[in-house]
């Protein structure tokens, strides 16, 4: 159920990714603003992550996935709304909703972790990752005929596709409100009632104390943090400069589809070498990904095939750096602590890429695009610093 929750939300969030900025410039006016919308979505994906966490703590996963659900498709009808009327303020705040659909999918990961043993955490945190992969495909795809169909309607065609989107995540609300049972996280606690976490270990201030009681924490919130932020800065402006040379909406939808491909596709193949050969070797292999992407994106200038490249080693990146610094992050903090740490986690990584997000937009439109990918590598240095420093002082740490 985690699955088919997955490929339904994986089939509302990219329309997002795609046209956001896009449809920020059309209701603005002003391209320094497009990657304000994206960074929204983002901010309210980050602002959510600590009440969802909460929740499912208390009354486990489903309820949480359900409300998360929900307020997406609130999100998504403001979207439209705001297309409608041109107001840009509307837009941000209906963004900002929008990004509970990508807190949904992204606590999903988690639920998968809930009952699954140690050295097959990597590979269970993959694999519903993972299955996000058939609906983001398609999802970049479907927002052309999406939209034409309201060529005819006072809605603009860029933002046609939101009102599909929000119908997507109402019957993910009712998949996951129906069919997820028994509920993960309370099974994990049924069967290990001496770890069931306490109140306070469901706050944040519990979860600051772990991380910094644990240097592998430490390095797997700056890796998830790092690898996330770098990834949202440099795709979320990619349509805007695909757009300049020249790209229309089906070659911008088909190059955020061979992105989204990377981050989810092969995922499995990044549990599989994060239980196989330890997470620090593929927190390294996320820094070496991200650095290329951002190379061949940086340097690709009219040729969009070396752009497609360039966002498809970056999804390659980002799912390396997500998999293996999640693992870890479980891997090391206590049980009672580990909800709040999850929570403490998705707050940080997209209060981060918010930030990337909107500083992305201004980059561009003073810099250019090749920049913006000179400063999304710049991104990875304190994960490449900590992993080697980790790796000299425990060699044998996973």
């Amino acid at each position: 159920m985690l699955i088919a929750s997955q490929i339904l939300g994986g089939l509302g969030v990219p329309i997002g990714i795609a046209l956001a900025p896009v449809l920020a410039t059309q209701v603005s006016g002003s391209e320094a603003l497009s990657g304000l919308a994206p960074t929204a979505s983002v901010t309210g994906t980050a602002l959510l992550s600590l009440p969802l966490a909460a929740l499912m703590t208390s009354r486990g996963r489903r309820p949480g996935l359900v409300l998360a659900y929900l307020i997406g498709a609130l999100g998504a009808g403001l979207v439209v709304v705001a297309s409608v009327v041109g107001s840009f303020p509307l837009l941000l705040l209906g963004m900002a909703g929008f990004g509970a659909g990508s807190s949904a999918n992204l606590q999903a990961r988690f639920a998968a972790a809930d009952l699954a043993e140690p050295d097959r955490r990597g590979r269970a945190i993959s694999t519903v990752i993972w299955a996000t992969t058939i609906g983001s495909v398609l999802g970049p795809n479907i927002a052309a005929p999406a939209g034409r169909v309201f060529r005819s309607t006072p809605i603009p065609e860029t933002a046609g596709p939101f009102l599909w989107a929000a119908g997507i995540f109402l019957i993910a609300a009712v998949v996951v409100a129906v069919l997820l049972r028994p509920d993960p996280l309370l099974t994990a606690r049924a069967l290990a009632p001496q770890d069931s976490p306490s109140e306070g270990g469901r706050s944040l201030r519990s979860g600051i104390a772990a991380v910094r009681a644990s240097p592998m924490a430490r390095l797997a919130l700056v890796t998830v943090a790092g690898s996330h932020t770098a990834m949202v800065s440099i795709m979320v402006m990619t349509p805007v400069d695909l757009g300049h040379h020249g790209a229309d909406l089906q070659l911008i939808g088909l190059v955020i589809s061979g992105h989204i491909a990377g981050m989810y596709a092969f995922s499995p193949v990044m549990g599989w070498l994060s239980d196989r050969f330890g997470r620090l070797a593929v927190i390294g292999l996320a820094v070496g990904l991200l650095s290329c992407a951002a190379l061949l994106a940086g340097t690709a200038g009219p040729s969009h095939g070396q752009t497609a490249a360039g966002l498809f080693v970056l999804g390659l990146g980002w799912s390396a750096g997500l998999v293996a610094g999640s693992a870890l992050l479980t891997d090391s903090v206590p049980q009672p602590a580990r909800a709040a740490v999850q929570g403490l986690s998705d707050l940080t990584m997209n209060a981060a890429a918010g930030i990337g997000g909107a500083v992305a937009g201004v980059v561009v439109s003073q810099a250019g695009y090749g920049w913006l990918n000179a400063a999304g590598a710049c991104l990875l240095l304190p994960i490449a610093a900590l992993a080697l420093r980790r790796a000299l002082s425990r060699p044998a740490t996973t």
